[in-house]
This record gives C-alpha cells, structure tokens and sequence, in this order.
C-alpha cells in the first residue's frame, strides 16, 4: 500500500485545514479486492478469505470499466488487493490498463506467490510498489498469524525477487498484543531487507479478526505505541505511516507543538498534509463483487459499481457525505478539538456501536471540552 492522500496542509493564512469534506471530496486512494481468494489463512482476516472460488467476482470487461469509472473521477492510486490478487488470472493485464488510464497502480500481495516471473510482471505492467505483511520477526510468530506454516519464508523470497526485479516493496504490521513487543525487531527486519517503508495498522476486530478481540491492545498501549512511533521518525531511513491509527495524527501535533515545532509538510513530510481516518474522505474500498465502502474494515455499503457509476457514489452517497461532515462526530470524537486530523477509526466505532459516527472506543485522550 503506497503512502496516500493529502488531504490536510497549510492554508493561505499558514495554520493547518483540513481538506477534502464535502460533497465532491478528492480522491486520494482507492483499495479495490480485485478477488477475495486467498492461499493464507490469516487470524486477523477483515474478510475472513480463503480459497475460492467466490461468486460475483467482476470479470475482466467489468473491471476495465471500472478503471475507466474510477480515472473520470480522478488519478487517485489504486492498491489492487484481495485476498491474494496475484491468484486473479487476469491481474496483470488490469494493472496495464490502470498504468495506460494515468493512475498509479500498486499491489498489495502477501509475498508467498511471488516468483521471479511474476516480479518482472508486475514491473512490465507498471505496478509502482508492493506492500508486503510482516506480522512477526520470526517465522514462528508470522506463520502462526498467517495461518500456514512457512509464510514467512516464502514472503521473505518474494521480496527478494522484488528487489531483483528492480521493484519497490514496503512492510505492513498489523499490531495486536501477540506482536506488540516485537514491533521494534520488524521495523529493523524492514530496514535490512532493503524496503523503504514500514506502515502499521492497529487492528480492526472485523471477519476473522472479531474472534481475537482479545488480542486487541488497550487505549493505553495504543498510545505509547504511537508515541514510539512518532520518535522513530528521525532513527530510522524508513518512511513511516499510521494506518487504522488515526490518533497518530493528534499525538503527531501534540508532540510537535511540545518541541516549539509548527506541522508542515517541510518539517512533517507527508504526515502533515493527511489526517487519520480518510474513509469515504479521500479514500474507499470496492469489493470483489463491486460493493464500495468508505473502508475495508467498515462494512457499510455506499453503492455498488454494478448498479450505478463510481463517479455518482463517490461524488453522492450519503454514507460518504456523512463521513465528510466532520462535525457530525459523536461523543468525545465530535468535542474533540483534533477531529478535522484525527477522525476517531470509524470501523472500529461502528464495530462496537453499529453507529459510524459513534466515538472511537480506543482513545484515551479526553478534549479540552469534555
């Protein structure tokens, strides 16, 4: 998954806007389950994916469609996920069809099926960057969390022949407590396997992952394990991004205004032109069979690309209007004065309300006006 979507940043008067609410919010990232088979088991599966086959899959007209749908809107990047995309016979010629439209296409594969031919694949197609998981710094802790005994070994040689293929490659973690204490030990594996970023999710107790709710960690350890985040920016050569972390993009503003530091993009890079959750704001999810949600993770449907143009769905869904109105927030997200950054993670509220606009129930911090 490539660094995103720049939805906040300076405004003409030098403070921090958020950008990007309302009607005809821009289109910064689009995460398309291009099919939802699988070859892994994973713990924590938001769609809980295995082996196929699954009906309703969007053939290959259809698909080029909505690449066609999906560039009149915008050049957003396209992540092509799953499941595992690279078990989609058709993969690559929909990654040339995105790279001809103009849009940045990457991939997010688990690493296990990747070959030395289907590196240079991914490269003649035009696939800009892989994403791949480590959940472990060993192979016992990752296999157990991908749920097939030797995942790790085969990801590690994918990456391998990524870098032979000349293809750019970045590490997701997803954190849960089985992992916590060896985030620090994968963020080095990262470093020397040459990627050139490290994105952590916080996981999101949706599909498979609501059976290990407890291994969830605590608002507590959510917030020390942003804060060691935020300090890794300037000890480590790699690019790092919060992701299903909005609460880094408040810590982020209250640690630089305690070192006398004003967020910009020069001082803060990327992160300061982002905020936390993006869902149905600068970014969404479109199911194998076309379902389009503000996230993989928030299973509320905005519309289906089978039905109606993608365009009209972005552009008019009231399930993304909604999203967009930041001050519809409820409870302590709705008070807080961060909310145009932060955003509370909208899937995890609605996973423990059924509201999308409910509080984020891991945060700790009280605003000032509670």
């Amino acid at each position: 998954m490539q660094p995103d979507h720049q939805t906040t940043g300076p405004g003409k008067d030098g403070k921090e806007h958020a950008h990007g609410a309302g009607k005809g919010s821009g289109l910064r990232l689009v995460a398309w389950e291009t099919t939802r088979n699988c070859n892994l088991n994973c713990v924590h599966c938001r769609a809980a994916a295995t082996r196929g086959p699954y009906s309703g899959e969007l053939d290959t007209p259809t698909a080029l469609r909505l690449l066609d749908q999906i560039a009149a809107v915008g050049r957003p990047i396209v992540i092509l996920t799953g499941g595992e995309p690279l078990l989609r016979s058709d993969i690559f010629d929909i990654a040339r069809y995105g790279t001809d439209l103009g849009l940045r296409m990457v991939m997010a594969p688990n690493g296990t099926l990747i070959t030395d031919a289907t590196a240079r694949r991914m490269v003649e197609s035009g696939i800009k960057r892989i994403s791949i998981s480590l959940d472990g710094a060993s192979r016992e802790k990752h296999d157990r969390f991908r749920g097939v005994e030797g995942a790790f070994d085969s990801a590690l040689r994918g990456i391998e022949m990524a870098k032979k293929a000349g293809l750019e490659f970045q590490i997701n973690t997803t954190i849960t407590r089985t992992n916590l204490a060896e985030i620090p030990r994968i963020q080095q594996l990262a470093v020397e396997l040459g990627a050139v970023a490290h994105h952590i999710f916080l996981l999101v107790p949706t599909g498979r992952g609501k059976y290990i709710i407890d291994q969830e960690i605590t608002a507590e350890e959510y917030e020390q394990t942003l804060n060691w985040f935020y300090d890794q920016r300037d000890k480590t050569p790699l690019q790092l991004k919060a992701t299903c972390a909005p609460h880094y993009y408040r810590i982020l503003r209250q640690r630089a205004r305690s070192e006398g530091k004003t967020v910009t993009p020069k001082t803060h890079g990327l992160d300061a032109m982002t905020r936390g959750c993006l869902g149905g704001v600068g970014f969404c999810f479109i199911s194998h069979r076309g379902i389009v949600q503000p996230c993989g993770f928030l299973n509320v449907e905005a519309g289906d690309v089978t039905r109606a143009s993608f365009a009209d769905i972005w552009n008019h869904s009231e399930t993304f209007q909604s999203l967009r109105r930041y001050d519809d927030l409820k409870g302590k997200c709705g008070l807080c004065e961060y909310k145009k950054f932060c955003g509370g993670c909208r899937a995890r509220a609605f996973e423990a309300t059924g509201d999308i606009l409910a509080q984020e129930p891991l945060c700790s911090y009280q605003p000032a006006r509670c």
